[in-house]
C-alpha cells in the first residue's frame, strides 16, 4: 500500500509540474467534466430521456475533445513563445491561450451543470447562473480579435 501511495504521489507530482500554471484550470475542467457527465445522467431521468451507450460515448468524446482544445491552446502558446523568441521578444506569460480556453470551457461546463441540477428539481440561487454567464461573456469580450479585413 505504501508503494502505491509513493507511485501515485510521484505521478501526480510529474503531471502537475508539467502543467505548471495550467494545473488548476485543467483540474477544474476535469472536475467539471465529471460533475457534468454524472449530473447529465441523473437529469436525463427527470427529462424523461433514454440513457443509451451511444449518447454516453458521445458525451465522453466531447469531454476528451475539450481537453484537446486546451492542448491546441498550449500549441498556440508555444508557437507564440517561439515566434516571439526568434525576433528577440520575451513574453511575460506562459500558457495564456490555453488558460483562456480552459476558463471558457469551465464556464460552459458550469452552465451545463446548473441546467442539469435545475432539471433534477433543485432550486438554484438566482445569482449563480448570471455570474457564470457574465464570466463567460467577459472572457469572450476580452479575447475578441477584430478582423481588419472586415473593416
Amino acid at each position: 500500500m505504501e508503494k502505491l501511495k509513493v507511485i501515485v504521489t510521484a505521478v501526480w507530482s510529474i503531471i502537475l509540474s508539467a502543467l505548471g500554471i495550467l494545473a488548476i484550470p485543467v483540474l477544474l475542467l476535469v472536475t467539471c467534466n465529471l460533475i457534468d457527465y454524472f449530473t447529465g445522467i441523473a437529469a436525463s431521468k427527470f427529462r424523461k430521456q433514454q440513457i443509451d451507450s451511444y449518447k454516453g460515448i458521445r458525451g465522453i468524446a466531447k469531454k476528451i475533445c475539450m481537453w484537446l482544445l486546451v492542448g491546441v491552446g498550449v500549441i498556440v502558446d508555444r508557437l507564440l513563445s517561439y515566434s516571439a523568441g526568434v525576433i528577440g521578444i520575451t513574453l511575460p506569460f506562459t500558457f495564456l491561450v490555453a488558460c483562456v480556453v480552459a476558463i471558457w470551457l469551465i464556464c460552459n461546463e458550469i452552465i451545463s451543470i446548473l441546467e442539469n441540477i435545475n432539471d433534477i428539481g433543485v432550486t438554484l440561487p438566482p445569482f449563480l447562473q448570471p455570474i457564470v454567464k457574465n464570466l463567460k461573456s467577459q472572457v469572450e469580450q476580452k479575447t475578441t480579435i477584430d478582423n481588419q479585413e472586415d473593416k
